[in-house]
């Protein structure tokens, strides 16, 4: 790669569940990326978690589950590509696979 760029792709489901076929296309998919090392890191995430908020140094621990399912992202990947546009290409790809929701993508520095 040229000067390569690593970009955090969170996805936010619809809700519904996959079929075992999208599971199947997108293991197949994620293992292309890993054999291309594009892929740094990948994974589903639970659907509660824990919000923290910090406001004048006062800490506000919040656990899941939240009132919009809408909200809680389902998964990571973490990529290594040449531009923002080929991200965008990849978070394409996957919808295309995982079917309707949405993916933030966001550059990673450090």
């Amino acid at each position: 790669m040229e000067n390569p760029v690593r970009y955090l792709m969170t996805t936010f489901g619809d809700g519904s569940t996959p079929t075992e076929q999208q599971f199947k296309e997108m293991d197949k998919f994620i293992a292309e990326l890993s054999a291309s090392g594009v892929l740094l890191a990948a994974g589903g995430l639970e659907s509660g978690g824990v919000h923290v908020t910090s406001v004048a140094s006062e800490f506000t621990v919040t656990d899941g589950p939240f009132a919009e399912a809408k909200e809680a992202a389902g998964g990571f990947a973490l990529v290594e590509v040449n531009s923002r546009e080929e991200a965008i290409e990849l978070a394409r790809r996957a919808a295309a696979i995982g079917g309707d929701g949405r993916t933030i993508i966001q550059q990673v520095f450090g």
